[in-house]
């Protein structure tokens, strides 16, 4: 009887080559199957914005909170950010000292006028996005126990220009001051008069000038502290007329922008013109002084002329 074929018999693979039985040996078991790699994107995590805010003049990135509690200045390179009208008066006068003046008075569209937007409908934009009723916040304070009457504005609001109200306001607060003896304080910022209120935004100017002739007058301290961007007719009026005008670190200070000035003259104009710094070298402006140390240098002016 032939023998059984021998289990070390050579056999022909599918492929062609010769293949040996313990070539068995060698296959690759089940629990040894590439394993399947499954996506990690379901596992990615995004960054919640709103957290983080990129410094304009370094590139630093700063928390948000730790620019609120450096009063909204680069710790990096002392940048100084836009700050609100609330967090400027916190940021000023002493805690629970502040009454606010004419809070209500909102402006109206004495023109009718009519463009891409109605000024309506921008005033009720501007309202309902900053929460303001109009581009200063007017009242009385104290600054390390001196009372002051007090005006800032905010840029947020439609450029902090100057319309009606804005004017009226201001106004108001002088002569509240002139008659309660106190000094007037008025923190500057803007783009210049509204424009959606013509010749009523630039007779703003003349009002408040008369106002501050009256304090003068009556011998009481104004100062002023122009911050970015101080300009046109508000730098032309009121900002201009302290009797000590303080001014933060690089702030924009000016009447016209460079651009005009520049096409209109035909000079090539320095590299620091229309800076807070560039004023101080020329005499326009008394100190620069840092959002930090604001309050305290205030407090020593105010002590110094001798203010209640």
């Amino acid at each position: 009887m032939p023998a059984p074929p021998s289990s070390s018999r050579t056999e022909l693979a599918p492929s062609g080559l010769l293949r040996s039985p313990a070539d068995n040996f060698f296959e690759p078991m089940a629990i040894f199957k590439k394993p399947i790699l499954r996506s990690l994107t379901s596992k990615t995590r995004e960054m919640p914005t709103g957290l983080w805010t990129k410094c304009p003049s370094c590139s630093e990135v700063i928390h948000n909170f730790a620019l609120e509690e450096n009063f909204q200045v680069c710790p990096k390179c002392d940048h100084h950010f836009n700050l609100g009208s609330r967090e400027r008066i916190t940021s000023l006068v002493d805690p629970d000292s502040f009454e606010e003046h004419d809070a209500s008075m909102s402006s109206v569209d004495p023109l009718g006028f009519k463009g891409v937007t109605t000024y309506a409908d921008r005033l009720r934009s501007y309202k309902q996005k900053t929460g303001l009723v109009d581009a200063v916040t007017t009242g009385s304070a104290k600054i390390n126990g001196h009372s002051v009457g007090l005006g800032v504005m905010d840029f947020n609001f439609l450029a902090a220009t100057m319309g009606s109200v804005v004017g009226e306001k201001i106004t108001r607060i002088i002569e509240f001051s002139t008659k309660q003896k106190m000094p007037v304080i008025l923190v500057c910022a803007s783009g210049g008069a509204r424009m959606y209120e013509g010749m009523l935004s630039l007779m703003q100017m003349a009002k408040t000038s008369g106002a501050l002739a009256l304090h003068a007058q009556a011998r009481l301290p104004y100062i002023t502290i122009l911050t970015n961007p101080t300009t046109a007719g508000v730098m032309a009026s009121y900002a201009s007329l302290g009797d000590i005008i303080i001014a933060e670190p690089k702030a924009m200070i000016g009447f016209a922008g460079p651009r005009v000035i520049r096409e209109t003259t035909h000079q090539t104009l320095p590299a620091d013109f229309q800076t807070a710094e560039f004023l101080e070298k020329h005499g326009l402006v008394d100190l620069i002084v840092e959002r930090s140390k604001m309050r305290s240098t205030l407090g020593d002016i105010l002590g110094y002329l001798g203010s209640k």
